[in-house]
């Protein structure tokens, strides 16, 4: 059927399209089916979304679209719509569900259907569930790794030596690739790293990046820029680097789920793609995602083993992940802090000691230090790594000249004090993201927390703990109010909880 094109004001993660209600019926459809739409020589496939009263007979409705499938076609246009089959991908899917291992055409098949928008939410839901219900193998794992690396763009450094680093997430306030990537780069190897935006967290290395500089790179400028000045902290999802990842992280932010296989296929997928030849996965042991070395050392013996397969020297650190890594959370508060430990190289102590020990194993593994951390200590000490932060800022259309005292913060502020004597003994790390996050973090880029005391800091009745910045006098409060249901900082002989309470025992 034609269908002459009305454009409609809304822009969509997902490849969608709204239709008259009777033309949906003549063509045999229902909500979520899919279908092709085909103009001049370019084609689509879009979800069926149903519009009452709102286009004619012969209309379609054209969403602009921010996710794949990000076709233009101008208003008044005419397009061919055309039924599409069903994948066969979902039988596949199903075979998963029932337990059955996938062959690598399977896989082939149903990362290029995710690719090409032809499984729904429905449909692809069910895929990320079957796999985390029941697991994938090794060859299941490495050939997902390979179709999402090849479903997408690569690229290929003609010079240089390309290495690259990822943390696997799950503390907060992990700043380090602000730190790491201009040691490398000053170290004369190539880094091209790109990063997530937050999903769960206060602030991805993306929202922290693009407090001081732009993040929306395309896989053309990051090739540039990377040949040019050695490195670049860019957003991923800018790119079409391992297109099916990001849509399948969409889902497991849904269900709040990140089945293994997942991880190891994303991860490597997408450093693979980057064409890195020596990659270092930092897996922070005590957060949310490990809990304990063993798991921590079956988690590195995967993630070695998947890039030995697809011929990547893959190198593994277990770090701690009890508490932040330096003071803050939030974007601009870890831009600050990150740019003052540039400016100072020695200030963090644990920012910059996580920072020298993971890029120093970097600039081992790439030959070009021995004793890679006291290497990585000499470059920041030195300044050489600022110069070249400051480099990577202006190619990425920021201020070269930015001092982290030009950074602006949050001017609505709340200090949370200590309402006794003790040590600080235990912080909660789940707690002081969703205070963060309750006083605007990420979105507002000068909110967040700046801790004044870590674990094991004595203090003293009325010392600050940590302070909590917002953008909106409301937003504070809210944190405030938050802090007292779930507190992120025990000072140990506070009382959490009497049971039976005083007022019962008092009644009996």
């Amino acid at each position: 059927m034609k269908f002459v094109v009305r454009d409609v004001p809304l822009k969509l993660m997902s490849a969608s399209v709204m239709m008259n209600p009777e033309d949906v019926a003549e063509l045999g459809l229902v909500v979520g089916d899919r279908v092709k739409v085909v103009y001049e020589r370019h084609s689509c496939i879009k979800d069926v979304h149903i519009a009452v009263e709102f286009l004619k007979r012969g209309e379609l409705g054209f969403c602009r679209t921010t996710g794949p499938c990000a076709m233009h076609i101008p208003e008044g246009e005419m397009v061919e719509v055309l039924p599409v089959a069903r994948p066969r991908s979902i039988e596949y899917i199903k075979n998963k569900m029932n337990g059955k291992r996938l062959a690598q055409e399977e896989i082939d098949t149903i990362t290029r259907d995710i690719v090409d928008n032809m499984l729904n939410e429905v449909e692809l839901t069910a895929y990320v569930m079957a796999t985390y219900l029941r697991g994938a193998d090794f060859d299941e794992i490495e050939w997902m790794t390979r179709s999402m690396i090849n479903t997408g763009e690569t690229i290929t450094f003609e010079k240089g030596h390309v290495v690259d680093k990822h943390s696997i997430g799950g503390v907060p306030g992990n700043k380090i690739s602000l730190l790491i990537v201009p040691i490398i780069a000053a170290s004369g190897l190539l880094i091209p790293k790109t990063s997530s935006r937050a999903i769960t967290s206060a602030s991805g290395t993306a929202d922290t990046m693009e407090v001081l500089a732009n993040v929306t790179l395309d896989i053309r400028e990051i090739k540039e820029i990377t040949e040019r000045v050695g490195g670049v902290i860019a957003w991923g999802g800018a790119t079409n680097i391992a297109p099916a990842d990001d849509l399948i992280i969409q889902v497991e932010r849904h269900l709040s789920v990140d089945p293994k296989s997942q991880l190891l296929a994303s991860v490597i997928a997408k450093k693979g793609a980057m064409g890195a030849k020596h990659v270092v996965i930092d897996i922070p042991v005590g957060g949310t995602k490990v809990a304990t070395m063993e798991q921590g050392r079956e988690l590195a013996g995967n993630f070695t083993e998947l890039g030995r397969r697809l011929g990547l020297a893959v190198s593994c650190v277990l770090t701690y992940g009890s508490q932040p890594v330096g003071r803050t959370i939030g974007p601009a508060l870890e831009a600050w802090e990150a740019l003052t430990a540039l400016e100072n190289g020695t200030s963090s102590k644990s920012l910059v000691e996580k920072s020298a020990g993971i890029a120093g194993v970097l600039l081992e593994l790439s030959g070009k230090a021995t004793n890679g951390a006291a290497y990585a200590r000499e470059v920041l000490e030195s300044g050489k790594a600022l110069e070249k932060f400051r480099e990577i800022i202006e190619a990425q259309g920021g201020n070269p000249a930015v001092k982290s005292t030009d950074i602006s913060l949050g001017d609505k502020r709340h200090d949370v004090m200590a309402v006794q004597d003790g040590s600080v003994a235990l912080i909660n790390n789940i707690h002081l993201v969703r205070i963060a996050r309750a006083a605007g973090a990420p979105k507002d880029k000068g909110a967040g927390i700046l801790l004044h005391v870590k674990g094991g800091s004595h203090v003293k009745a009325g010392d600050p703990l940590f302070t909590i910045f917002a953008e909106k006098e409301w937003k504070l409060d809210y944190a405030n109010d938050l802090t007292g249901q779930i507190p992120p900082m025990i000072v140990s002989g506070m009382i959490l909880e009497s049971y039976p309470s005083p007022t019962i025992m008092g009644e009996q």
